[in-house]
């Protein structure tokens, strides 16, 4: 289904005075972008309690807007449809009651079309809103509309995980995007990672945290001291062709590897391969957003859970990261690499090692597993309120995750970002750098 082009057009005078107002509609016409490619069949699906409906992911993300913006800041705003308060809401108990996470597949009502027209209403009035606010209430409601767009470029990656999810329950593995010709993955053309190198820090006190004016979640603050022991860090991603090493030498099979709950994981899921793999005619193949494909060996690895990616690491004689060892080496190299601009929607090789840049694929590409415990730092204090829910409320029984992945917003990236998920979920674009103490 093709979105109706309903997001308000901003008269000139209102860009050079609210430059902020351009940003917001980019990335509200983003999200419906990546919705071009879908019917409204497509947009309905939940296939596991944790991938939501596309359409719901729409929805959603218009609440927001709604609700922490317009009906706080307008005395006299009032909820377009009432019901949506309920049906919309993700997990802010401040907020008011949710419908149930695991039933939003169940509802077929409101349409998709409903959604859209949904989704243009709040749009104007945000405009509006923007467009007519003095300086200072301007000023004190940015922050939050600034969240709102970082909260909505981690639903357009949710989106693309949740429908790539929904497309691989489907017999016919529809493909999201066209597959390219001429080429194995995306445009990346024939390259080959080469082997594995390993890059040397020194350690000592080292500080870690978001520090300074630019957006970040609280999460990432306070700026605090940590001491690291001397490490290495591999410089690029694990393929799959040294996973499959791993597989064939009975990784799944071999308790000696895993951690204790990883081990139960896989025998009541049965794993045997990373998700989205498929076995025919003893060839792996691998589902991706352009449809199913033979696996390619120079591709990192991808859809590993925190546990596979552990068991890897025990295999090869190392382990994973500490996230303040993976923040103090990335933290000087750019945000570049594979992100969901370029359009792949999925990992690619690893190219040739820069001087600049020793640590490849550190930024794109995949989000990597840290050994860290998404804990809070020291000195953390979650906000009191509706937004204090977004990321405090998590930290427990979850894993740290740093770098962005091929379907993440390059601009949404930092080095200090801390993303987060249980250790058995496999869905996300999450992948595994390696790490040893230095020797």
């Amino acid at each position: 289904m093709t979105p109706p082009s309903t997001l308000p057009v901003p008269r000139a005078n209102q860009l050079s005075l609210r430059p902020a107002i351009d940003h917001y509609l980019t990335v509200r016409r983003f999200t419906e972008d990546l919705c071009r490619r879908l019917e409204p069949e497509d947009m309905v699906v939940q296939t596991v309690e944790e991938v939501s409906p596309t359409k719901w992911h729409l929805a959603h993300t218009a609440w927001f807007f709604e609700t922490f913006v317009l009906r706080e800041a307008l005395p006299d705003y009032e909820n377009l449809i009432p019901e949506y308060a309920y049906l919309f809401n993700s997990y802010y108990q401040a907020a008011g009651p949710m419908h149930c996470r695991a039933r939003r597949g169940l509802i077929s009502r409101p349409t998709v079309a409903q959604i859209y027209e949904y989704r243009a209403c709040v749009d104007e009035a945000m405009v509006d809103f923007m467009s007519d606010a003095p300086e200072d209430v301007f000023a004190r409601w940015l922050p939050v509309i600034t969240t709102g767009l970082h909260h909505e470029q981690q639903h357009q990656e949710l989106l693309l995980m949740d429908i790539k999810h929904v497309f691989a329950q489907n017999p016919l593995k529809p493909p999201y995007l066209e597959v390219r010709h001429g080429t194995r993955h995306g445009g990346a053309g024939a390259a080959k990672p080469g082997k594995m190198g390993w890059v040397g820090f020194a350690g000592g006190v080292v500080e870690v945290g978001h520090e300074g004016n630019g957006f970040h979640y609280d999460n990432e603050r306070p700026l605090h001291r940590r001491f690291l022991e001397p490490f290495e860090l591999a410089d690029r991603l694990v393929t799959n062709g040294e996973y499959l090493a791993f597989m064939e030498d009975g990784g799944y099979d071999r308790p000696e590897f895993w951690l204790s709950l990883g081990w139960a994981e896989v025998q009541a899921e049965g794993w045997q391969a990373p998700l989205y793999w498929e076995e025919d005619n003893n060839a792996w193949q691998t589902f991706t957003l352009r449809g199913l494909r033979d696996l390619d060996l120079n591709e990192p690895v991808c859809h590993v859970s925190f546990f596979e990616a552990a068991a890897y690491a025990r295999w090869k004689r190392a382990r994973l990261p500490d996230e303040a060892e993976w923040e103090v080496a990335l933290r000087d190299q750019p945000v570049s690499g594979n992100f969901v601009e370029n359009g792949h929607l999925h990992p690619v090789p690893a190219g040739e090692k820069e001087a600049h840049q020793p640590i490849r694929q550190g930024y794109g590409d995949l989000w990597e597993w840290t050994r860290s415990d998404y804990a809070p730092y020291p000195g953390y204090e979650a906000a009191f309120g509706a937004l204090g829910e977004y990321n405090g409320k998590f930290m427990c029984n979850q894993y740290v995750l740093r770098g962005g992945s091929c379907v993440t917003a390059q601009n949404h990236v930092r080095s200090t970002y801390r993303n987060f998920f249980p250790p058995n979920k496999r869905w996300q674009f999450s992948g595994i750098r390696l790490a040893r103490d230095a020797s």
